[in-house]
């Protein structure tokens, strides 16, 4: 299985993991700070990343 550590949020931000922990961290951190509301799983996350 490859691990994913990419996203592209569709606001533009590129965001970056060292693994697919981190990456999550991040994305969640990222949906806080810039998009109050919007909440994803770590599947769903993980879904949309590359």
């Amino acid at each position: 299985m490859r691990v994913k550590t990419r996203l592209n949020c569709p606001c533009g931000a590129a965001i970056t993991g060292a693994d697919e922990d981190d990456l999550v961290e991040k994305t969640q951190a990222h949906l806080a700070e810039s998009h109050p509301g919007m909440e994803y799983s770590r599947d769903e996350i993980l879904f949309i990343a590359y």
